[in-house]
């Protein structure tokens, strides 16, 4: 088998460390899943993602001078790609102003009204 950058192969978790897991991905090639390429969300403990035995599907990444292969879990996995249109971006941004604005004028209201309340409202003698 070839290791070619770009390529999604099938691997087995061989050993863990703090920093990532070793894949052994051919007969004779092991590559390392940094920590950072195993899930898409902040990994800090890689035990609960994965385990030595573990079928896993890699990507290719990088294969060094030194013929050090660098692998990614999260790479490999086929996601759709989101097709959301400008016009939808904004649409929601502006639906989001809105209710800002609204929230905001509410609470400068309450607090308004709080206000002229602590000092006896308007026209109200100062002592």
């Amino acid at each position: 088998m070839s290791i070619e950058v770009g390529s999604k192969v099938k691997g087995k978790v061989t050993g863990i460390t703090n920093f990532g897991a070793f894949v052994k991905i051919a007969d004779d090639k092991t590559g390392l899943v940094h920590i950072s390429e195993v899930a898409d969300s902040y990994v800090k403990d890689i035990n609960e993602h994965l385990s030595v035995g573990d079928e896993i599907n890699v990507k290719i990444i990088n294969v060094g001078d030194d013929g050090k292969i660098g692998l990614s879990i999260k790479k490999a996995q086929d996601r759709p790609k989101r097709q959301r249109r400008s016009r939808d971006r904004m649409d929601s941004f502006e639906a989001k102003m809105n209710r800002f604005l609204r929230d905001s004028e509410d609470r400068l209201a309450t607090l308004r009204k709080h206000t002229e309340s602590r000092r006896g409202g308007r026209g109200a003698k100062r002592g």
